[in-house]
């Protein structure tokens, strides 16, 4: 609770490019750049976990290494699978209720993780996806996007949405996330990019925090994870951090 007697709740994504590039390099620069940001959700995407190589659930290691965290988990690869890659939340908030989904069209391999979560009683769900990724899929993300919200529950909780959603914010497949319902924690143009010039990307910004401006109020927002260390980034993304208050 803040000293304005409004609850605050902090968020982060990141899309953590399972263990592609350097990963024993980029290994410690994650736990850092997450332990920085102290946040209350963090949404990852991109999670890898691979008996053959070694590699344990990435999410779970950032939990045990951060500490404090619960760890929720999804992929379309099946359970007990060797290699399973999807997408995760963590979070330090009691945890309320859990569910998942595959979306449509469900040859795109998409998936939609929910928590609900208390902040300081008040029942919040907090959910991460990762959507289609080929420019010209707009179309396809505007299903993926229908999908997802026809499948949340329809009882008036608070909800915030994260991930990477592949696009920016003008896409005419996030329509619904920039129209009245939901509005983007970091404003347009307020970051030049969430992709990493330096691993080749173009700049532009497509890792996004959607809330609902009926229940909440971003006080703060930033970037980061965008500094290299000795050479090195925590990822080919940058991250999003936001502080929102309940209303």
């Amino acid at each position: 609770m803040s000293a304005s007697g409004r609850s605050r709740l902090t968020l982060a994504t990141f899309n953590i490019w399972h263990n592609m590039g350097d990963w024993s390099a980029r290994r410690p620069l994650l736990i850092e750049t997450l332990r920085a940001q102290n946040a209350d959700v963090i949404a990852l995407q991109e999670v890898l976990e691979d008996a053959n190589t070694g590699l344990e659930n990435q999410a779970e290691m950032l939990a045990r290494e951060l500490g404090g965290y619960d760890v929720a988990f999804v992929s379309t690869d099946p359970e007990g699978a060797p290699r399973r890659y999807g997408i995760a939340l963590l979070t330090r908030l009691p945890i309320l209720a859990q569910a998942s989904v595959r979306l449509e069209p469900l040859d795109d391999f998409r998936t939609a993780l929910r928590l609900r979560v208390s902040v300081d009683g008040r029942p919040v769900d907090v959910v991460v996806t990762h959507l289609a990724w080929q420019p010209e899929a707009g179309a396809v993300r505007g299903r993926q996007i229908s999908h997802l919200l026809s499948w949340l529950p329809q009882d008036g909780v608070p909800l915030v949405v994260m991930g990477d959603f592949n696009a920016p914010q003008d896409d005419p497949g996030l329509a619904t996330m920039t129209g009245p319902r939901f509005a983007s924690a970091l404003p347009s143009g307020a970051a030049a990019t969430t992709l990493n010039p330096a691993k080749g990307h173009a700049s532009r910004v497509i890792d996004h925090i959607f809330v609902e401006p009926e229940f909440f109020t971003t006080t703060a927002v930033h970037v980061f994870g965008d500094q290299p260390t000795n050479g090195e980034y925590p990822s080919d993304h940058f991250g999003l951090a936001a502080t929102v208050a309940l209303n």
